[in-house]
């Protein structure tokens, strides 16, 4: 409850116990077993910060916070506990709160979606469950993708972008190392199997607007419900997704030092979930959100079932502690609970270890940061009852609610600008039109050179014809001339050698003559011929 200015959480002995508003960005703890009232002290705190006009985000885990757009009911309980806390002459009065009611899914809240780019590689690599290489090499895809001003925004644009730096990895190599096949491979399952999981729901646009968490009605603070029973199917999703969340406060808001109120306080149920088989390098990234994000005017509050949950870097940066009851039924519980007595700042009065084994529904251990941010002693106290509805409301009454909501009118339909899938297909095609024109210029280069080749081999086979015509031609003619010659000059050797004959002596001259007269006239023709 919101009283004298303070967020009053409880009652020790008539003292009323209260975090100051100017100390409320030095975060907080929850904790307490299953049953002993952490959703009660949760629900106190949130109407508390929203009557301060401080808006609130809250992973509701099991569905049963929703109760608190609705005002609470007049019951004996009720009563007998606003009695003996002396709330009515503090001005409690049942109401409700201005609520805004989220869903990644789309289901049960206004669309809670994300892009590729902005959710980063270290926290997909951790949503795809990749090692440090695998994630060492979605960065380097990452800042590419950046390089080239190709925007990663749904699942599409990453398993295009992962293609792309396979098919063209050799031309990284040198910058960036070696990326195996079966890395990227790797990788590229991943992100089927995020698909699988709904990633084409939620990494899409319109993304989130983290400042339509910072809206105020008459004066209250803004109470963002995520509802987290379906996303809690995957344990590591719901963490990185709310780590997500927080750093998108951390990075787009601005410093503004130690307000008198926080700008935002931020409620992880189910805290431990976040710090479940991290790696250093997400361990190093959830240190320097909680240690900064103070300076951004926000308060981050874990709740969780046991202190130990939360690793020892985180633990010392919660200022705000409210402790329920712890069981201990082994020797490692009981060591627990000296670890979490151990935390609070002695009280002379009690023993802390055995009074947060004795801590009824309701009651818990608190200490609290003074006006000078030192912890107050631990007190015993019994928590307030809230405001609003004690339990949750329907389903149907939930979609009454979000449906009628401005910011669901800007959320429920999703869009697909031109990002990274789309150049790189285009791309894609341009190279593979290139190829195939380059591929038939090849073909037609091949098939005129085949073509030349014919032409200049019938050419040859068509010269080599002619020149053996023209010889076969020119030596019938030479033949012919043979022929002719030789019968000519024995005719006239015959006859000039008979005109001899006769001369020299009768018939017998007359032969003799003309035979060497044939001879003699054919040797001559024959030199001719030569």
């Amino acid at each position: 409850m919101y009283y004298d200015g303070k967020i009053w959480i409880g009652d020790s002995d008539g003292e009323k116990i209260s975090i100051l508003p100017k100390m409320a960005n030095r975060h907080g703890l929850i904790a307490g077993a299953t049953g002993t009232g952490k959703t009660i002290t949760l629900k106190v705190l949130a109407e508390s910060f929203s009557d301060a006009g401080v808006p609130v985000f809250v992973a509701d885990v099991k569905g049963d916070l929703a109760g608190m757009c609705r005002p609470g009911m007049d019951t004996e309980d009720m009563r007998a506990r606003i009695a003996r806390f002396g709330l009515e002459e503090c001005g409690f009065t049942y109401k409700s709160y201005p609520s805004e009611f989220w869903d990644i899914y789309g289901e049960m809240g206004i669309p809670l979606r994300t892009t590729m780019s902005e959710m980063g590689p270290l926290l997909l690599a951790r949503l795809m469950e990749l090692n440090e290489t695998q994630t060492a090499i979605l960065t380097i895809i990452f800042d590419i993708a950046d390089k080239e001003g190709l925007i990663l925004t749904d699942t599409k644009d990453l398993k295009s972008m992962i293609q792309y730096v396979t098919d063209h990895s050799k031309e990284y190599t040198e910058e960036y190392g070696n990326m195996s096949k079966q890395s990227l491979g790797a990788i590229l399952r991943g992100v089927v199997a995020l698909e699988a999981q709904g990633g084409e729901n939620f990494f899409t646009e319109p993304g989130l607007a983290i400042s339509d968490w910072f809206q105020t009605v008459d004066g209250r603070g803004m109470i963002n419900l995520l509802d987290c029973r379906v996303l809690m199917h995957n344990t590591t999703m719901y963490a990185t997704f709310l780590l997500w969340m927080m750093t998108e406060l951390f990075e787009v808001l601005p410093e503004i030092g130690d307000p008198e109120k926080p700008r935002m306080v931020f409620f992880f149920d189910e805290a431990h979930l976040l710090f479940k088989n991290i790696s250093r390098a997400f361990m190093n990234k959830i240190e320097q959100v909680v240690k900064l994000i103070r300076s951004k005017g926000v308060g981050i509050y874990f709740i969780t079932q046991s202190p130990k949950d939360v690793p020892d870097e985180i633990l010392n940066q919660l200022g705000n502690k409210i402790q329920h009851a712890l069981r201990a039924y082994t020797p490692s519980e009981m060591k627990a609970i000296r670890a979490a007595a151990a935390s609070f700042r002695v009280n002379p009065d009690f023993d802390t270890a055995t009074v947060l084994q004795e801590l009824g529904t309701g009651e818990a251990l608190i200490s609290v940061l003074d006006e000078k941010g030192i912890p107050s002693v631990v007190r015993k106290c019994r928590i307030l009852p809230p405001q609003s509805l004690m339990g949750p409301i329907s389903d149907s009454e939930k979609q009454q609610e979000f449906c009628k909501s401005n910011l669901y009118l800007k959320y429920k339909d999703t869009s697909d600008p031109e990002s990274a899938y789309e150049i790189l297909t285009r791309l894609a095609q341009k190279e593979a039109l290139e190829a195939e024109e380059a591929a038939k210029a090849a073909e037609q280069a091949k098939a005129d050179a085949a073509a030349q080749k014919q032409a200049e081999r019938e050419a040859a086979k068509a010269e080599a014809a002619a020149q053996k015509e023209a010889e076969r031609k020119e030596k019938a003619v030479k033949n012919s001339i043979g022929k002719v010659a030789s019968t000519a000059a024995g005719t006239v050797g015959r006859e000039v050698g008979n005109a001899v004959g006769s001369a020299v002596g009768g018939k017998f001259g007359k032969k003799l003559g003309g035979n060497l007269g044939a001879s003699l006239a054919r040797n001559i023709i024959g030199l001719l011929k030569k």
